[in-house]
């Protein structure tokens, strides 16, 4: 879980970098079809070729289809800000989970854990305001990855995954793949807002594999990880993609978050860390 966390924010560092030349929907583009094709080589090596879509079609490529939609945002965040306060603002997701799980699974939220909401959002807001100042509405984006992440959690609970790993590489990059492809035809062939498709060269070329091939072996660590640990143990680890984010930020970009970017972020992990606390506690009762 904590190589997995300190290899992600990779993938966003080379999104942000590429997004100068290439836009972040050809970037996103990029990243599920070679997503697709890493696990399809592995597929062919282990000899092993599943059917598209598994046990659960449908379902398998709403995820894909709502991690595509999920990066897209992100990927434009990272256009414009830095990506350590974008993953900072993205941790929100926790509460979100929390409350679309209250109102569409009707699972009971406690007065603690509704605190604990509150605390995230108010240092989700002392993040945003200065850059929602400098760069505008483009600052909310890492708030819809995190609805958009959300409800693929959300979707897991509803619907528990049935099918192996590379089954579900396979059906995301595919469905992910399909569904931005069309997009990016629209966009260029009716020259929606600034999308313009660029041939990319050997090395962007490259660099869009290299994102595939991350996104790819972070989520077989993180399924790795879940396999033989549990969801209380590994949660707090995902913050380590806080500390990754800063330290490739400010070696790439110089980027380094102010002291009052600190307090919301420590504000955010403090509550997710509660959550997730009363979480675990939640489930103890009932078992």
């Amino acid at each position: 879980m904590s190589s997995a966390m300190l290899i992600v924010p990779v993938m966003d560092i080379i999104a942000k970098y590429l997004s100068s030349s290439i836009h972040p929907l050809e970037v996103t583009f990029g990243r599920f079809v070679f997503q697709f094709l890493v696990s399809l080589v592995f597929a062919l090596i282990l000899l092993r070729l599943p059917r598209p879509g598994g046990q659960q079609p449908v379902v398998n490529f709403l995820r894909g289809i709502l991690l595509a939609s999920a990066s897209l945002c992100f990927f434009i965040a990272v256009k414009y800000m830095s990506v350590a306060t974008a993953i900072s603002i993205f941790f929100v997701e926790p509460m979100i989970l929390t409350i679309l799980a209250a109102l569409i699974l009707k699972e009971p939220v406690g007065p603690r854990r509704i605190g604990a909401i509150a605390v995230g959002l108010a240092g989700a807001l002392i993040i945003l305001r200065p850059n929602l100042a400098e760069i505008g509405l483009v600052s909310l984006l890492p708030v819809a990855t995190a609805v958009l992440f959300s409800f693929y959690l959300l979707l897991n609970r509803l619907y528990p995954v049935r099918d192996d790993l590379l089954t579900i590489q396979l059906s995301a990059g595919l469905a992910g793949s399909l569904y931005l492809g069309a997009i990016l035809l629209a966009a260029t062939t009716l020259e929606l807002g600034d999308v313009v498709f660029v041939w990319p060269n050997a090395w962007q070329v490259g660099l869009l594999a290299l994102i595939g091939l991350i996104s790819f072996c972070a989520h077989g660590l993180v399924v790795a990880a879940f396999q033989r640990g549990s969801a209380s143990l590994l949660a707090p680890l995902q913050y380590l993609e806080i500390v990754s984010a800063t330290l490739f930020g400010f070696l790439v970009f110089a980027d380094f978050p102010d002291l009052l970017t600190w307090v919301g972020i420590s504000l955010i992990v403090g509550s997710g860390l509660y959550i997730t606390h009363r979480e675990r506690v939640r489930k103890q009762a009932a078992g």
